[in-house]
């Protein structure tokens, strides 16, 4: 009887292991499609900051959430992002927005020493997620401030994008939505591209100022004359 044991035992043990690897599978990784923009040409294009970019605080996670039919969000079992979110939109909205402007001066904020943009975009993320039921949806707002500090431009942005459900087809259509975002925030830079220099007001110098006043004629100042005439009165 114990020899007829010991292969029961044994296939017992294999098919809980195998029940073990099946349960324990590692979740799949995500990034965002990016699409395929092409390499900008023009070295001395347009110069744009992009940032500071805010990413809502729900969106600060490696979770992959699902958005429910109720409005409430749940995070994904079959799949999590490979990294930072953040750093994807950012990543994404740089190269779409230079090939969309043909430069290779788009920068992310902070931008370095002795580099002048023509525009600063700041830009303002409230939304982005989907679900396996729900539309991917993309809420963001930009204001765009010109060489002189001006606010030329500030729009908020609605976004929607269908999909076919899983959660591969949600995070591509997320990256269609960040496309076209980029592709609005292109449109609406490139009339900012010929804005005439910056011509700060000329000083006069203290010096030449002091040697003007040199130059000026003097005038005598006048004194009191005091006499010893009496005036009488009648």
């Amino acid at each position: 009887m114990n020899v007829l044991r010991l292969p029961l035992i044994a296939l017992l043990t294999g098919v809980l292991g195998l029940a073990g690897c099946t349960t324990h599978q590692p979740a799949a990784l995500y990034q965002l499609d990016s699409g395929t923009p092409g390499q900008p040409a023009q070295s001395a294009g347009m110069a744009v900051v992009l940032g500071p970019i805010s990413v809502a605080d729900y969106l600060q996670r490696e979770t992959l959430l699902q958005r429910q039919a109720d409005g409430s969000l749940s995070a994904a079992t079959d799949g999590r992002w490979a990294g930072s979110l953040s750093s994807d939109i950012d990543q994404l909205l740089v190269r779409q927005l230079a090939w969309r402007l043909d430069s290779q001066r788009v920068v992310l904020a902070p931008a370095t020493a002795g580099f002048s943009p023509d525009v600063q975009v700041l830009l303002s993320i409230t939304r982005l997620d989907s679900g396996k039921n729900q539309p991917a949806v993309l809420d963001a707002q930009w204001r765009l401030i010109d060489r002189r500090g001006q606010v030329r431009d500030n729009r908020i942005v609605h976004l929607e994008q269908p999909h076919a459900g899983s959660t591969a087809d949600q995070v591509k259509a997320q990256g269609k939505l960040l496309q076209q975002l980029s592709e609005q925030l292109a449109v609406a830079l490139k009339p900012l591209a010929n804005q005439p220099p910056v011509v700060e007001p000329r000083k006069p110098s203290t010096k030449a100022e002091t040697r003007q006043d040199a130059d000026k004629p003097k005038i005598p100042m006048a004194s009191p004359i005091r006499t010893d005439m009496e005036v009488f009165r009648f």
